[in-house]
């Protein structure tokens, strides 16, 4: 039986103890009628004591009920529901093969566009590669795919690979910056971060279109709940007027943040039309975040940059993100020359004779100017879904 069954069966059972107790003796039967009974009457006048009685050890009982209820009843079970009983079993398998000894896991998601050879997700898998002491992640990344041409390909480089499939919904094309399919995507996303936080397991989410280029665990905060990487940054990294970015998150398993990603996945329908990064901007003031103690903190772009607010230091770059920058063909462009400026500054760094090693990223460069450019022109035969 369903939660919701449960608890309409026992709403019907409180109407049924709120209502007055019939009247005893019934009016339609005269006092004859008990007399024919020894003792009846009798018995009978203390019946409406014997009924109070009855019912006031009922209605405890019921009380008991239902607060052994509320300690059982989770309220993220409707996420829990979603993943049959098999494809739970399996994810808590690829969990658990992916879990580093502080049941810490790194997550990504790619779907069809995002997965294609050349693409993408050859691109971050790069990155792991040619990092400093940053192949060793591989381990424990787990990468879900949206789409099942992306979990095929997925399953040919990559040992952990979850198939994370929605119904009614094809996230294999490339999805728009703000269409329709994009939201769709990225409350997805956030709906399935939760079911991992529910299974007990601190996360690091990273888009793929995040380069690894150094261990970034050395720069979070141990003692912090939820922190979050910017667009911008503005020094503090308790200033709510932080402007983050969704993309890379490290979240820690606890009461607080199930909370806090359930509030946030229901607030899409606060804020319908916005997708997630936008809508944390709205939530984050939420008195919501105070009274729940949820911590945050928003991670510093000296360290975790991207083509919105770079990275200066190759000395101390953590991770580098294609974000300001519409369009996979843009991305992956850019991408590519960001990863040859890496490679270069890591051979400068081996060659003791040349004095100057300072490099600097050449990008962005096809991503520059993109979120304002149009699409590019719908082809014949072409749903307009890839640029």
């Amino acid at each position: 039986m369903s939660s919701e069954t449960q608890l309409t069966n026992m709403a019907a059972a409180d109407d049924q103890h709120d209502k007055s107790p019939p009247l005893w003796p019934p009016p339609e039967f005269d006092n004859n009628h008990y007399r024919l009974l020894p003792g009846g009457y009798k018995f009978l006048l203390q019946t409406p004591k014997v009924v109070i009685i009855f019912a006031m050890v009922a209605l405890s009982c019921l009380m008991l009920y239902h607060s052994s209820l509320s300690i059982r009843f989770n309220p993220f079970a409707a996420t829990m529901h979603r993943h049959s009983s098999k494809k739970l079993d399996e994810l808590k398998n690829i969990l658990k093969e992916a879990s580093t000894n502080s049941t810490t896991v790194i997550i990504t998601t790619i779907n069809d566009a995002w997965a294609e050879p050349n693409s993408m997700f050859d691109l971050l898998l790069e990155s792991f590669k040619i990092g400093n002491q940053t192949e060793r992640f591989l381990n424990h990344l787990v990468v879900v795919a949206l789409d099942q041409k992306a979990y095929t390909r997925c399953v040919k480089l990559h040992p952990h690979c979850y198939n994370l499939r929605t119904d009614g919904v094809d996230f294999s094309e490339e999805a728009y910056f703000m269409a329709p399919d994009y939201l769709k995507m990225m409350w997805r996303r956030i709906d399935f971060l939760r079911t991992i936080l529910t299974l007990g397991y601190n996360f690091v989410f990273t888009d793929a279109d995040i380069m690894w280029f150094r261990d970034p665990f050395p720069h979070f905060d141990k003692d912090v709940d939820f922190q979050i990487a910017c667009d911008h940054f503005g020094g503090n990294t308790s200033d709510l007027n932080n402007q983050p970015n969704g993309g890379f998150t490290y979240v820690k398993s606890n009461k607080e943040t199930v909370a806090f990603y359930k509030y946030w996945f229901d607030s899409r329908l606060t804020y319908p039309g916005l997708h997630d990064q936008d809508v944390f901007n709205k939530i984050k003031f939420d008195p919501f975040i105070r009274d729940n103690g949820l911590r945050i903190r928003f991670l510093d772009t000296a360290y975790f940059g991207g083509f919105c607010e770079p990275s200066r230091d190759l000395d101390k770059v953590c991770t580098m993100h294609a974000n300001c920058c519409a369009g996979l063909d843009n991305k992956v462009h850019d991408i590519g020359i960001m990863l040859q400026d890496w490679q270069k500054y890591k051979r400068l760094l081996g060659n003791e004779t040349v004095v100057d090693r300072t490099v600097s990223w050449t990008v962005p460069q096809s991503c520059r100017g993109s979120l304002e450019r149009p699409r590019a022109p719908k082809k014949d035969g072409d749903d307009g879904s890839k640029t």
